[in-house]
């Protein structure tokens, strides 16, 4: 009996996970001695994180601390999107970042295709934020894995369903 395996590709962030680092990287600001007295904040407004400091400096030490708190919980960095740093109120200033959930049609392109061209016996279909990958053959499943984990595809994967 020749059964087929298949796998989802996605990409999604874990908002709880998120929102504890978030937690984190606040008590970590208040308690450093170079954020005494600032005005840093950080909030996640639906799909968007405003990070907000005294200046671009601080606001860069802020945006470490936060990333290295997600990366500790296993929450994807690559799906940042940063936007440009803005004057806010009270001298401060505001950078808003996109938080990217599912796999746009470019990508979700650029993946079939190199699905296609690794000549594996595999198929590769377009769910719309989510691509579906089957083949008669699990080393050949594996095989799409590993090379969409060497990708460079600005976005980080997550494989699902695996069966």
């Amino acid at each position: 009996m020749s059964s087929e395996s298949s796998f989802d590709i996605v990409s999604k962030m874990d908002m709880q996970e998120l929102n504890n680092a978030i937690q984190q990287a606040e008590r970590e600001i208040e308690t450093r001695f170079d954020f005494k007295g600032s005005k840093s904040s950080i909030k996640l407004e639906k799909e968007e994180l405003v990070v907000v400091s005294d200046d671009d400096f601080k606001l860069e030490s802020v945006l470490d601390i936060l990333k290295s708190k997600m990366v500790k919980r296993g929450v994807p960095i690559k799906n940042l999107e940063y936007g440009k740093i803005e004057s806010a109120s009270a001298s401060t200033v505001r950078q808003r970042i996109k938080l990217k959930q599912g796999i746009d049609q470019d990508i979700s392109k650029k993946i079939n295709i190199m699905i296609r061209d690794s000549k594996l016996k595999v198929k590769s279909q377009i769910q719309g934020d989510q691509i579906r990958v089957t083949g008669k053959s699990r080393d050949d499943l594996q095989a799409v894995m590993a090379l969409l984990r060497g990708a460079d595809l600005n976005i980080e994967l997550q494989f699902t369903n695996y069966r």
